[in-house]
């Protein structure tokens, strides 16, 4: 359908052209029918090497547990190509950048940063006499001529001839099985019969192989393991996770924006949205998630394939291919992108929700054109920022997005047929696996979710005394603080982050929630600032009697500060996990910002620098001066211009614009100016961190606070401008996000470009119809009580924020109800400044795994959440990000993301089905262990319930400055 390949110049896959340096776009690409139509065995490929030496190099890339060599994956086949085509002194190099580049990188092996180390540095006897066979030996000729016989890549000239098969020097079925190690291996790799390998002078790894297998992280053949690790690190990843789900080539010649990813995405991108946005307010929410969207949509095509003619025309000077034959991964991938856009929901949908809700403002003037305007300038602002974007969070090889890598793994099982493998036991395919583990997913998560909820919020600490109001605030899951070291049977509330996550992230952010346990503790128990009076982890305002506070007893008509009123009610309060979480959100800004750009000062500039220059010269590509393989096969498709983006960016402000001036939104017009100016500051940093760790936190925060000091008085412009703050950055991210995975993938920027602005707007509209139906269909929607778990948490915070930063404004909290929160600015900025000195000048061992960032974030887990929706993450993120993930690696990259895929998607589909088959219209199975979590003080501590009582242990039955001297 596009014109991408038309477009690419000169460069096609079935040419012979001079491919000399993996810095060439040539020596990336491969043509794929010809290697899947032509498939090689161990003996036509690295003929330059020993057998024990492919061996070593299938162990190292852990192709070592295939059930049978006679067809290798075109994964090997490339790698082995690459390795004898490797000068020797050009691997050096490579290892010595990939040392200095990757030494504190928290997403890699140290093992493998000091493998690279050691080879470089080595000087034993083989660096002289290049043991094992250098690329350039005479032998590396017939290596090549016999890889590229099937003209699959890029020579210097044309080379004929078939060298013979050497025949099979690999295990058979039964041997693999028999010899399986505890490494996802198999003992030896050479055949009896082959004596070349021990005899070998030039080869310690016949020596070593006798003694206890080849283990890869010791040098025992130093030209053999330099060009090794120099072709994993120039052609595929140096991070395991990244060469789980990605290939080490590309072919362009592959179908990707088809007439069939349309129809399919726009199907499916639908459903999603209706589905997301109506579960949104729920907690703990439901979505249809990528995971079972990704299922769908490979169901989808490969219906469309077999069903619909294969019939080709014209369409606008384009030629359109109905059918374009079998389905491809790329196909998926952008399908997948095209429908991502509906997995989560717009935030200023909590805005419209929180302004048209009576429940909240009520503001009745909010019709379906202001919510589109607030919409469609909110979504598009972020996605026209993309433009700065690309050179700091998608082209660095550092930047991997460890929590979007499953999703690219699921697509690679459904759509690229596996070869059979026996990893530390398992023969099971990862196809297989995900639907096996969807399916249990399915069935068991009826269990917690409908038959016995005891499992899902497992409070069971509290049964044993209901009514003890400090044992439920201490173990509670519901209202309490979630000490507890069994919190959930249910995946749902336990998530699936420890599948995907860094382990370090997630231990650093529970020892952060930890931590702040005692400050939310310490501050409820000394009844600092009046918290004593209110639940201990509410997310709710109260007034001075502890009733819940209501933003229409407080402001006029016009939704603005009426100050007769406040003189009756009085201000609002925190509860102590609030306040915690606000005087973090207070420090964390300024931390953030210093430490990011302390500390990561030279990749920012060099990135910034590179972004002016690809300004100021059109022609100049993003990718100039990139060495990151993925980055060179990017190369290859055209890239969207700057002014694409730019002019995204304009039609936003314009929208905005007419947004604030049509409609009484109170919004004066810097304020848009504002909230886009204060995201080029913080957007570089926020997102850097995001990609390079999985932590991200938004700047709703912040940019109340300086609005309510800017427009004292009105909750409504606060709101405004907090929403396109918030969701600018939120937007790029995601946008980026996208962009990230189509580089992975290798997806032309133009084809995702298309497909992303158009699904923003189809999903615009379909979620406001959604919502208008949530709040003027769903009774009691957004209650405390809503029995079909509608709460409204997000939106609740959102309005309270509203009430006490933008109607009460800053001035009078920092000046008279809550003086100390002002110095948490400081506090952050000076931490900021201690943690950089520390990270530049500690040893490194201490340092590495340094993120305060995330340390800090643990401290706003509170308000809602508590200790029992991270403890089991924990508990999982150990299993498999740490203990399997360096124990059983191959395995790990085989089966671990597809473990949390699969137990996602059977959450998300069971949870629909349970909804609306049994509970929208209820349908209660009424026994104990139903009904037992919601007895007691737990569940009423969410927002009713505390240590003292305002009535009666409060002077004159309020509590905070006295009445007629409020701040």
């Amino acid at each position: 359908m596009s014109t991408e390949k038309e477009n690419r110049g000169t460069i096609h896959v079935t040419s012979i052209t001079s491919a000399t340096s993996h810095l060439d776009i040539q020596d990336h690409e491969v043509n794929l029918n010809a290697l899947d139509s032509n498939p090689l065995s161990i003996g036509d490929v690295g003929t330059s090497l020993t057998d024990t030496q492919k061996d070593f190099v299938l162990r190292r890339l852990h192709f070592d547990a295939l059930v049978s060599f006679e067809v290798l994956p075109p994964q090997a086949t490339f790698i082995f190509e690459k390795i004898e085509q490797m000068p020797v002194d050009e691997a050096v190099r490579i290892l010595r950048k990939a040392v200095k580049e990757h030494e504190d990188d928290v997403n890699i092996f140290d093992q493998d940063v000091e493998l690279w180390r050691r080879l470089v540095n080595y000087h034993g006897p083989q660096r002289d006499d290049h043991g094992g066979g250098d690329a350039s030996d005479d032998d590396n000729e017939s290596g090549s001529i016999n890889a590229n016989r099937f003209g699959l890549y890029r020579t210097k000239e044309q080379q004929g001839g078939i060298v013979e098969k050497i025949g099979s020097i690999f295990h058979t079925v039964k041997e693999v099985d028999e010899k399986q190690t505890s490494t996802g291996g198999y003992d030896g790799g050479h055949d009896i019969n082959d004596s070349s390998d021990s005899s070998d002078p030039n080869s310690e790894i016949g020596k070593e192989d006798q003694k206890h297998g080849a283990d890869y992280y010791n040098i025992v053949d130093w030209d053999l393991q330099v060009r090794l690790e120099a072709v994993i690190v120039a052609y595929w990843s140096p991070y395991p996770q990244v060469r789980a789900v990605t290939d080490p080539f590309d072919d362009p010649t592959l179908p990707v924006e088809t007439i069939r990813v349309y129809v399919i995405s726009i199907i499916w991108m639908g459903i999603g949205a209706v589905i997301n946005q109506f579960f949104t307010e729920r907690y703990p929410s439901i979505g249809l998630g990528m995971s079972v969207v990704s299922i769908f949509l490979y169901l989808s095509g490969r219906l469309y394939e077999y069903i619909i003619p294969k019939w080709k025309f014209n369409l606008f000077g384009l030629s359109v291919d109905l059918n374009p034959g079998p389905y491809s991964y790329k196909e998926q991938m952008l399908a997948t992108i095209m429908c991502g856009v509906s997995s989560g929901t717009s935030y200023v949908s909590t805005n419209i929700l929180m302004q048209k809700s009576e429940m909240f403002y009520g503001n009745q003037w909010v019709d379906f054109g202001y919510m589109f305007l607030l919409t469609a300038s909110s979504q598009l602002m972020g996605f026209g920022l993309c433009f700065m974007m690309r050179k700091f969070a998608v082209i660095p090889v550092k930047a991997v997005w460890n929590q979007y890598l499953p999703g690219l793994k699921l697509n690679r099982v459904l759509c690229s047929p596996e070869k059979k493998t026996v990893v530390n036991g398992w023969k099971i395919s990862g196809f297989n696996l995900f639907f096996i583990t969807f399916g249990i997913s399915f069935l068991y998560f009826w269990i917690p979710g409908y038959l016995f909820q005891a499992l899902s919020q497992f409070n069971w600490m509290t049964w044993i005394a209901p009514d003890n109001m400090n044992l439920a605030i201490a173990t509670g899951s519901f209202g309490g603080l979630g000490i507890n070291p069994i919190p959930s049977f249910d995946f749902n509330v336990i998530g699936t982050a420890g599948f995907y996550y860094p382990f370090y992230s997630s231990l650093i952010s529970y020892l952060g929630a930890f931590v702040s346990l005692f400050a939310v503790v310490g501050l409820y128990c000394s009844n600092y600032y009046n918290t004593a009076y209110i639940p201990i982890n509410s997310n709710y305002l109260y007034t001075n009697e502890g009733h819940m506070y209501s933003v229409t007893d407080l402001v006029n008509k016009d939704s603005l500060f009426d100050n007769e009123k406040y003189q009756k009610i009085g201000p609002p309060f925190y509860s102590a996990a609030n306040l915690v979480n606000y005087g973090t959100f207070f420090a964390l800004y300024p931390f953030h910002f210093v430490y990011e750009v302390g500390t990561n000062y030279r990749f920012m500039w060099d990135a910034l620098k590179s972004m002016c220059l690809s300004i100021r010269h059109r022609n100049r590509s993003i990718y100039d001066g990139e060495t990151d393989p993925h980055s060179i096969m990017m190369r290859a498709y055209p890239e969207v211009p700057d002014w694409a983006y730019i002019s995204i960016l304009v039609i936003s402000l314009v929208l905005a614009i007419l947004c604030v001036k049509v409609y009484p939104a109170e919004v004066p017009v810097w304020g848009i100016f504002f909230a886009l100016g204060i995201n080029f500051v913080f957007l570089i940093p926020l997102t850097t961190v995001a990609a390079r760790t999985g932590f991200s936190f938004g700047l709703n925060v912040l940019v109340e606070l300086i609005m309510g000091y800017a427009v004292p008085g009105n909750g409504l412009a606060l709101s405004f401008v907090k929403a396109l703050g918030y969701n600018i950055d939120g937007q790029a991210q995601n946008w980026i996000n996208d962009l990230k995975q189509g580089h992975y993938a290798k997806i032309p920027p133009r084809a995702m470009f298309r497909v992303q602005l158009l699904s923003v707007v189809l999903t615009m509209f379909i979620q406001l119809g959604i919502l208008l139906y949530q709040i003027n269909g769903i009774p009691d929607y957004c209650s405390p009580t809503n029995p079909q778990k509608f709460f409204c948490y997000g939106t609740t915070t959102f309005y309270n924020a509203s009430i006490l930063w933008g109607v009460i404004g800053p001035k009078r909290v920092f000046g008279g109800l809550y003086p100390m929160l002002k110095w948490c600015f400081l506090i952050g900025f000076v931490g900021g400044i201690v943690c950089v000195a520390f990270k530049k000048l500690a040893p490194r061992k201490y340092t590495k795994y340094f993120e305060p960032s995330i340390f800090l974030a643990g401290f706003m887990s509170w308000a809602a959440n508590n200790l029992s929706y991270s403890t089991g993450g924990l508990y999982l993120g150990f299993a498999f990000m740490h203990y399997v993930k360096h124990k059983y690696e191959a395995w790990w990259q085989k089966y671990s993301y597809l473990l949390g895929s699969g137990i996602d998607a059977g959450i998300a589909f069971a949870g629909i089905i349970i909804f609306f088959a049994v509970q929208y219209h209820e349908v209660d199975v009424n026994w104990w262990g139903n009904n037992v979590p919601y007895e007691g003080w737990d569940y009423q501590l969410r927002y009713a319930g505390s240590k003292l009582n305002a009535t009666l242990d409060a002077p004159d039955g309020y509590f905070g400055p006295r009445k007629g001297h409020y701040p």
